[in-house]
């Protein structure tokens, strides 16, 4: 098993910048896929971005260019830097690690707004 505590969340305006981080509980070096998902009210629960245990990414196409995931196996944490970000960027913002047997871990999530 493994713990996650997401951080970093809270308000912003337009075209401004957060940093959310995810901690895990033990070592993620053996992880196959952490990520970040982001559900909205009303809506469902949807991939942000993804790292392999190999350090190849991957991004929604809404946050390409804007948002930079980033992980530290020797700090077991995951980053997610946003840029830009928008109002449609608002949601919970939850970390997830995917074993190569397909379990999937959650954090309790931290909510982004982004508002004027």
């Amino acid at each position: 098993q493994v713990q996650l505590v997401e951080s970093g969340g809270g308000l912003v305006q337009p075209g401004g910048s957060l940093r959310l981080s995810c901690a895990a509980s033990r070592t993620i070096a053996s992880i196959n896929v952490m990520g970040w998902y982001r559900q909205a009210p009303g809506k469902e629960r949807e991939l942000v971005a993804s790292i392999t245990s190999g350090g190849t990414t991957n991004y929604a196409d809404s946050v390409k260019g804007r948002f930079t995931i980033s992980r530290d196996n020797a700090k077991n944490t995951v980053d997610l830097q946003m840029n830009s970000l928008k109002p449609e960027d608002t949601a919970v913002y939850y970390c997830n690690a995917k074993t190569i047997t397909y379990i999937h871990y959650w954090g309790q999530g931290t909510q982004v707004t982004v508002s004027s």
